[in-house]
């Protein structure tokens, strides 16, 4: 399967939140977008969404011709597909519904058009099975919560998807700013939910154990390791925690100790009595503040980030454009 013909027009299949962001994201980028869903008052939520997204897409810079006029919608799948060039897919995380949408789509849509799925939780080697014509142009495009605002982009493969679907797919979600990570093995909710569900693992176990408060393991998180987090990963990090000796150094140093921590760490079982515990102490640490002023200000410092990162890229390259 090969296409060289530039990506202008993306299907949105399913127009939740995950969908709603990505549109709002597609058409930032100066993309032409339709998107389908049956539910009840889909439309009007979704324009409502991109709406209220677009001063912060703004903010961060939009691609010539973006516009909201841009976005179409329509509850007539086929309608949806016509004349696309890449679907990327929202339905529920259930395998009998995605095998199902997925051999409509196959049947509806160009060969040549790659399929994404948003899927958190589901495998693309099950999801693919559905598509019978044609599922080496199915693959995972797995972003992180808000999709408009966090550019990361994880890429799996099922068994059947072929290394140009990867090729392309990547190329795509590269040129409208995302950071793609390719996973190279199937795993149950990919790598960046597992990096997450690990440390909540522990942040429950604290919290449940009397250790630390919510309040006070979340100060600890997101004002220690949280702050460098944003900044370089895991690995970078131990390079520079070894100093001068880099990574070699900092194992030599610390693989002994944080080897024991790891025969310490716990395992919460998350019963109705620790769930209550937990969601107490939540509540404790949000206090009179409502959930949409925590995603205001959850918002107000991602943007703040990623514009600080984007201006440092743009003088590392200026940088290195003057040193050749």
């Amino acid at each position: 399967m090969t296409n060289n013909k530039p990506t202008r027009r993306v299907a949105i299949v399913g127009t939740g939140l995950i969908g709603a962001s990505w549109a709002a994201l597609f058409l930032a980028k100066g993309l032409d977008v339709v998107a389908t869903d049956p539910a009840p008052n889909a439309e009007a939520r979704l324009k409502e969404f991109v709406a209220s997204a677009w001063p912060a897409l703004a903010r961060l810079g939009l691609s010539p011709g973006a516009s909201q006029l841009n976005l179409k919608f329509t509850t007539d799948l086929a309608e949806a597909l016509a004349n696309v060039d890449i679907v990327q897919e929202n339905g529920p995380e259930r395998i009998d519904f995605k095998q199902k949408l997925y051999e409509q789509l196959d049947e509806l849509l160009a060969p040549e058009v790659i399929i994404a799925s948003s899927s958190s939780g589901l495998t693309m080697s099950e999801i693919q099975k559905g598509a019978k014509t044609h599922p080496e142009r199915c693959v995972i495009g797995h972003p992180f919560n808000p999709p408009h605002l966090i550019p990361l982009t994880e890429i799996v493969g099922g068994a059947k998807t072929s290394e140009a679907t990867i090729q392309r797919v990547e190329e795509f979600y590269t040129s409208i700013g995302q950071k793609t990570v390719r996973v190279k093995k199937e795993l149950p909710g990919h790598v960046a939910n597992r990096l997450q569900s690990a440390v909540a693992r522990e942040v429950y176990y604290l919290v449940a154990e009397g250790v630390v408060s919510a309040a006070d393991v979340d100060t600890a998180l997101c004002w220690g390791p949280g702050l460098r987090w944003g900044i370089m990963g895991n690995m970078m990090l131990n390079h520079l925690g070894g100093g001068p000796g880099g990574i070699e150094h900092f194992f030599q140093q610390f693989a002994g100790p944080m080897t024991a921590w790891w025969k310490t760490l716990g395992a919460p079982a998350l019963t109705a009595d620790v769930q209550k515990m937990l969601i107490d102490s939540v509540h404790a640490e949000v206090g009179s503040r409502s959930i949409e002023e925590l995603e205001t200000e959850r918002d107000e410092l991602l943007i703040s980030l990623v514009e600080l990162r984007n201006k440092r890229a743009q003088i590392a390259a200026s940088h290195k454009a003057a040193a050749e």
